[in-house]
């Protein structure tokens, strides 16, 4: 419809103008064969066969001898008005209306004009500056004859004795039935135009718009059967292929998003069954024994409360680490990453570890540097990345700490791990054979990648020179903190 309008517009606007163009110039060309007419031989050919001043029109072959050579009285009328306001016709069908300017210009006109030797002039000449009225009338046969009225020439005013003037007309008609010819056809081109761009701009439109169109088809399919593994078809790279690829890549990380989101569940549900059934063990054993009235033995009764304090710290930290995931990989908006310094996180972070590694020893050496980062979650990765080592570590141990340059290290002697159990190690609720007999939840390290990757930085574990593991976390930094603090 829009491209339909435009060339309408567009069409009438040009056709518009070519009939306004055409009009003035052929009015400009009608205008002028009335002005450069001289109908002189013609009156004096007539007034001297008729002998009189004609009131109307001769019919038959009067007419036709009254018309005679020289001048075609098909192609105009011509009309004398005396200066006594009587009307002698010459030629033509039917009389002009005479207007009170016709009269006036009759009663000013000289009634003997000579030349320079005193002679008539035939075809005369007109007074300087003569140039006539022009003006339209309408005919009793409803005619519209444009007309030209002027002083008549000497010649003719020689024949009648006084002031006279010439009414030269002609038919609008020879004006008006081209330009409405013209307009009928601009009107079909116009038509057949504004025809040919509708039809045009729908074949067009459809066309441009069937991948539109396959594209909400199968985000409605997507929407109707949650399906995310269906794909858009691309083709070319305009931008309905661009906005494809958006939404095929879309609906891959949505897939990939929801395939972790069912693992993590899944896996939880699996982590929580074993504290929960150690737990619904240990209550179902007590309360056995209050409800037979057999008491446990003290020792037997603390070792049950024992292994529920810890089945139920072991659920307190596998519900945070499960809440820590639970987070968007990014920052929500109105919570940037802070200039935190890593080093006094670390050192917040040695204090908290060294309260829990009893009879490990944690060797640190930290040197200043400036991170961006979360401070609560850096301090829970470095936390974690400690803790670990302490749990691997051998009665008596040591764990070394060294921060330079924006790397952390963190390296125990422990049994360290497998070769080919490296690359899961960052895995949510992978275990190592050596590990499960331990108590954790498996989400440590995947909490400490996700950290350091919101930094911007890089984490990995490797087997030590010596036998142990060594922890390398890198995040990008500087020295000096920056003006602002």
């Amino acid at each position: 419809m829009l491209t339909a309008g435009a060339v309408a517009v567009a069409v009438a606007a040009s056709a518009l103008a070519c009939w306004l163009i055409t009009q003035n110039q052929l009015m400009q060309q009608f205008n002028q064969s009335l002005h450069t007419s001289d109908p002189t031989q013609q009156i004096v050919k007539v007034l001297s066969q008729t002998g009189s001043c004609l009131s109307k029109p001769l019919t038959g072959d009067a007419a036709v001898k009254a018309g005679g050579n020289g001048f075609n009285p098909t192609k105009f009328s011509v009309q004398l008005v005396l200066a006594s306001g009587q009307t002698c016709w010459i030629m033509g069908d039917e009389t002009i209306p005479v207007k009170d300017t016709d009269k006036q210009i009759a009663a000013t006109a000289t009634s003997l004009d000579s030349g320079p030797t005193g002679n008539h002039s035939l075809g005369g000449s007109r007074r300087p500056g003569s140039q006539g009225s022009m003006h339209t009338v309408t005919t009793k046969s409803g005619t519209e004859l444009e007309v030209l009225t002027k002083a008549a020439s000497p010649a003719v005013t020689a024949l009648l004795g006084q002031g006279t003037a010439v009414m030269v007309a002609s038919p609008l008609s020879s004006v008006t039935d081209p330009l409405n010819t013209l307009a009928l056809v601009m009107a079909i081109v116009t038509g057949a135009g504004v025809l040919v761009a509708a039809t045009a701009g729908l074949v067009i439109a459809r066309a441009g718009l069937k991948p539109v169109d396959r594209l909400t088809a199968t985000v409605e399919r997507i929407a109707r059967t949650e399906d995310l593994s269906i794909r858009i078809p691309i083709d070319g790279e305009d931008e309905i292929a661009r906005l494809g690829a958006s939404f095929n890549s879309m609906t891959a990380r949505l897939a990939a998003s929801r395939e972790l989101q069912q693992q993590l569940i899944a896996d939880a549900g699996h982590e929580l069954r074993t504290p929960l059934t150690s737990l619904r063990t240990n209550v179902e054993l007590l309360e056995r024994s209050e409800a037979t009235g057999r008491a446990l033995p003290p020792e037997d009764r603390e070792a049950l409360l024992d292994s529920v304090k810890a089945q139920m710290s072991e659920l307190a930290s596998l519900i945070g680490d499960l809440q820590e995931l639970s987070r968007p990989d990014t920052n929500p908006a109105g919570s940037p990453l802070q200039v935190v310094a890593f080093h006094e996180v670390t050192e917040i972070a040695l204090q908290r570890a060294r309260l829990r590694a009893q009879d490990i020893k944690i060797l640190a050496e930290v040197t200043p540097w400036y991170v961006k980062a979360e401070p609560a979650a850096l301090e829970r990765a470095i936390v974690n990345l400690l803790d670990n080592a302490v749990k691997f570590s051998p009665p008596q141990g040591t764990v070394e700490v060294n921060l330079y340059g924006g790397e952390l290290t963190v390296r125990d002697h422990g049994p360290g791990i497998a070769p080919e159990e490296l690359p899961h190690v960052f895995e949510r609720f992978w275990r190592s054979t050596s590990a499960r007999a331990l108590p954790g939840s498996g989400l440590g390290l995947s909490i400490v990648a996700r950290t350091v990757q919101q930094a911007g930085g890089v984490v990995g574990l490797h087997r030590a020179h010596g036998g142990g593991t060594m922890a390398v976390m890198r995040l990008p930094g500087s020295s000096v903190p920056p003006p602002e603090l």
